[in-house]
């Protein structure tokens, strides 16, 4: 584990902080948020990574920086494929493109928090029991798989544990009402579709946590490392997507490029725990090449999705026309 000294941690603290309160403020009236403003916005949030990197870099060491910088891309790229997720559910439930920040924001601070407690797990089971890389491994080779074959499960935003946990905690009306999540009826306060769509939101990112917290683990299990480099790609997430909407479907190849990025990923990890298990003379991969490998493939994939364009019938399918329609739950 890293000596990180304490002020680093506060530094970091209080970058988060500041940059959420002024990211609120900024966008304290519902707006629809242009390409322009969000692609400003994007980059504010990529250059305060890269100067918390250059930080981690002088503070840390070369090793610490590297590994700092492949978890970032990573979970960056792996964050990628929220995007469209993200779409699916502003879709279903037709949410207004002015109220789309509020939620993203608050979503974002939901991830926040429990990629914290995932991570924090997950580091504390790797350093005690490091034969749990291996089904690590699995996980990831599982997923590359399914990308590869375009057999990634669907998801239904209706029917979210996390919706349909909070419809049974409290009403949800069918109408929005601007950006309240939640307003009196009859003397009664219940929810808006808008706290219905942070809940999905939040179900979504917990299930990508499936495979990003086993993929930033084989790059560092230093919990320093793999929470601050989770948390810059998240608080990037939101401006990614408004500049990247209506363009998604153009990256048709990014998804087979997460694959082999996953699948490395995996190897990594087996070759991580043969060495500390099975025999030192096992050769461990390099976080610089890590690194390398990530870039190369994410490049590749963006240049050859734009060379290629996909055919229109490989769209990925829309979402359901009415977020409240169907049968009942029967959950409930």
């Amino acid at each position: 584990m890293l000596d990180v000294p304490f002020w680093l941690w506060a530094a970091f603290a209080a970058t988060v902080v500041v940059s959420l309160t002024v990211d609120l403020l900024a966008h304290r009236s519902a707006h629809v948020i242009g390409f322009k403003e969000a692609a400003a916005w994007s980059g504010l949030w990529v250059g305060l990574a890269l100067v918390f990197g250059a930080v981690v870099f002088l503070v840390l060491g070369t090793t610490a920086g590297t590994e700092y910088t492949t978890a970032w891309l990573l979970e960056k790229s792996l964050s990628v494929d929220n995007l469209f997720v993200f779409a699916v559910i502003f879709a279903y439930f037709k949410v207004p493109r002015a109220y789309q920040h509020r939620v993203l924001f608050f979503g974002v601070i939901g991830a926040l928090v429990f990629r914290g407690i995932f991570l924090s797990l997950g580091v504390a089971v790797v350093s005690r029991f490091t034969a749990v890389l291996f089904a690590f491994a699995l996980v990831l080779f599982y997923s590359a798989y399914k990308l590869l074959k375009d057999e990634e499960e669907s998801f239904d935003p209706g029917k979210s544990f996390a919706v349909r946990m909070l419809r049974k905690v409290v009403p949800v009306r069918d109408e929005y009402a601007g950006a309240k999540f939640f307003v009196k009826e009859a003397g009664k306060r219940v929810a808006t579709p808008l706290l219905a769509v942070v809940a999905a939101i939040e179900a979504a990112d917990l299930i990508f946590a499936v495979d990003s917290v086993p993929a930033v683990l084989a790059v560092s299990d230093d919990a320093f490392i793999v929470y601050t480099s989770n948390a810059f790609a998240i608080l990037g997430l939101r401006a990614l997507y408004f500049m990247l909407a209506g363009l998604l479907d153009r990256f048709h190849y990014l998804s087979k490029g997460l694959a082999i990025i996953l699948a490395f990923i995996g190897v990594k990890l087996v070759l991580q725990a043969s060495h500390k298990m099975i025999s030192s003379d096992i050769p461990e991969i390099p976080s610089p090449v890590s690194l390398a490998v990530i870039v190369v493939v994410l490049a590749g994939s963006v240049v050859l999705s734009l060379r290629r364009p996909p055919p229109a019938s490989s769209e990925r399918p829309g979402p359901p026309a009415d977020p409240f329609a169907g049968p009942p739950d029967r959950d409930a």
